[in-house]
């Protein structure tokens, strides 16, 4: 594009958006601005463009997803020859010729990898968040705050689609609202009696998966309040789990699948049958045996596979569980090598992961003909183990317009004039806007005191921590605890983990830990400390220098009216000048002790409406 068409280009752009003068700072015009933008799904390729168009100068960008077929109909950006690349870079690729004169810097990476940290958020004047899970929001949310730059919050779910403007110490962040609660499935529902497909695809994800390839562990699919009532069945269930943990010892040999597939869909199943209470008043399960289906399957391609809009017979599920397993298998053995310090290499489930996809396709379907219950084709199975609603390609493009339209007024410091802003079907209006909240006084992540320490990893202890920072320099009192992403490492009944290394713990550089004041008596707000290394330093540990105080807990009668923290809906009639400027412009704790990794996935859960269709807050 030649000079005078990009000047001219500007030049309409500004008859339509008008100035954005007077500027408060030297960050105000959009094209000297530097932003961030995470995902580039549905809202992000929508973004992405906006933010082009709109003449931002300097973009980063960055997801960790490769392009699928089923994103094609709405994330306008990809072709199908971009299938199976990765999204951030072919969004460059593509939206590059918008405005060539604009920088673009793709990540095809996680963002919650330890080189994006603290500092390098602090690089950016805003940051866009286009993302599909709530782990990666939160992380966002929280790193934004600790670098003090303004976030703006995207999503939608069908028709509905929402934006909010974050700023430190100005608004609400994320977390200061709850969020709806997972749904969980009973440990024995899925273990034992599933009555319904979703049943035997949780089983195949949460349990067989993570049981053969990944890390066994309780996730939060599963739930197990109830196992005091079912002792008896989850102690069988405990002695299962230890056996397939046997068979997973064996994975180089060549029975390996047969020994799988006789573990969990025949002996399993057989014992099951013996329980006669558990099936007076349904059919009760009906083992599969290897032998007759390895018969009854030959002459099944392995191309079945990539029917995914089929349901598959037994036969076919059969040759498709056999086949992912060795793909599986071998990619874990070819991983071993590379694994840390001599841990298992694992693999996690991801529903744009092709092997991966495909055994717990099998896996659940296989198991569904086990008791009874509906197949399901590959693609439906995709939607309901990897949270996805539909979403609709006009809803994405409105929701990404209100973010840049907001984006205009964070860049002229002007928060009074952003709005919470809502798309709705239903209603007397299709946006609908609601003011700022201010912070909430009691949102554990943004309603903290935030400091920042220097540790030398190969010799700072827990105990430095403790004694020479907390309680010597920030004069902290006998009951407090100290917690980091995988739980408490410290409490006043957790003294055994002092002498340990802080890294033995899981604090590395670039964590936070958070220490609780659990003082009775005028307590101080929780803490918030960055992890920072420093090699070249005599010192173990070493407190960053501040003036700033950590206050005390508000008391009852200090805290906010109620007026102030009343987190209202958005109104039906609005001011001539409201209406005119949205038209005109558009967890129990855990303790860990003996260096033992507590870590728990975050995941998003299955929720299951009357019609069976899956619902999840994604992009």
């Amino acid at each position: 594009m030649s000079p005078h068409a990009a000047h001219g280009r500007d030049r309409f752009l500004k008859q339509s958006i008008g100035s954005l003068l007077p500027k408060v700072h030297e960050y105000a015009d959009p094209q000297q601005s530097r932003v961030l933008l995470v995902g580039a799904g549905g809202i992000g390729c929508e973004l992405l463009k906006n933010l082009l168009l709109s003449g931002f100068g300097t973009i980063h960008i960055i997801d960790l997803d490769t392009i699928d077929l089923s994103n094609l109909n709405r994330q306008f950006l990809f072709r199908h020859e971009h299938i199976k690349k990765p999204k951030a870079l072919v969004a460059k690729e593509v939206a590059q010729k918008f405005r060539p004169q604009s920088t673009i810097e793709a990540y095809h990476a996680n963002i919650k990898e330890s080189r994006f940290n603290v500092d390098w958020f602090s690089s950016f004047d805003l940051v866009f968040n286009a993302l599909d899970n709530l782990d990666a929001r939160r992380h966002v949310n929280r790193m934004c705050l600790a670098a003090n730059v303004p976030l703006v919050e995207s999503g939608t779910t069908g028709y509905n689609g929402q934006v909010q403007v974050i700023k430190k110490a100005r608004t609400e962040c994320y977390d200061c609202t709850n969020k709806p609660v997972p749904k969980s499935f009973p440990v024995c529902t899925i273990r034992s009696t599933p009555s319904q497909p979703i049943h035997c695809i949780v089983w195949a994800k949460s349990y067989l998966f993570p049981e053969l390839f990944g890390t066994s562990e309780d996730d939060v699919e599963l739930d197990h309040s109830e196992d005091a009532d079912n002792a008896g069945e989850i102690e069988n269930l405990r002695q299962e789990a230890k056996a397939l943990k046997e068979i997973r010892n064996s994975m180089p040999s060549e029975e390996f699948t047969e020994k799988v597939f006789e573990k969990v869909f025949y002996k399993d199943i057989a014992r099951l049958q013996t329980i006669e209470e558990m099936w007076k008043s349904r059919p009760a399960p009906q083992p599969l045996s290897y032998g007759p289906l390895v018969e009854e399957s030959k002459g099944i391609d392995t191309s079945i596979c990539s029917d995914d809009q089929k349901i598959w017979t037994v036969a076919q599920n059969f040759v498709v569980f056999r086949d992912s397993i060795l793909r599986l298998k071998k990619r874990l053995l070819d991983a071993q090598p590379d694994a840390i310090d001599g841990d298992k290499a694992i693999l996690s489930f991801d529903k744009d992961d092709i092997d991966t996809l495909d055994f717990v396709a099998a896996s659940s379907n296989l198991r569904a003909a086990i008791f009874g219950l509906e197949a399901k084709s590959k693609f439906d199975i995709k939607q309901m183990a990897g949270n996805i609603i539909p979403a609709i390609a006009t809803t994405n493009a409105m929701t990404a317009a209100l973010c840049v339209l907001q984006a205009f007024k964070v860049l002229k410091d002007e928060y009074e004039n952003a709005k919470m802003v809502f798309l709705e079907r239903s209603g007397a209006r299709a946006i609908n806007t609601d003011s700022l909240k201010p912070p909430n006084p009691d949102c554990p992540v943004c309603a903290v005191a935030q400091r920042k320490i220097f540790i030398n990893p190969e010799s700072a202890t827990l105990n430095d921590l403790v004694e020479r920072i907390l309680r010597l320099e920030l004069g902290y009192g006998e009951e407090f605890s100290i917690s980091n992403q995988i739980g408490t490492i410290y409490d006043p009944d957790l003294e055994d983990n002092l002498p340990k290394k802080l890294s033995e713990l899981g604090v590395q550089k670039d964590s936070f830990i958070t220490v609780v004041d659990e003082e009775d008596e005028n307590p101080r707000v929780n803490l918030e400390i960055l992890v920072s290394e420093r090699t070249d330093d005599k010192s173990t540990i070493s407190l960053e220098a501040s003036d700033v105080d950590i206050p005390r807990k508000p008391k009852p009668d200090e805290e906010l009216p109620a007026e102030a923290q009343e987190n209202g809906v958005s109104k039906l009639k609005r001011t001539a000048d409201e209406a005119g400027l949205e038209v005109a412009e558009g967890q129990p704790s855990k303790k860990i002790s003996n260096g033992t990794d507590n870590n728990t996935s975050t995941n998003p859960i299955l929720l299951e409406d009357d019609t069976g269709t899956i619902l999840i807050d994604a992009d």
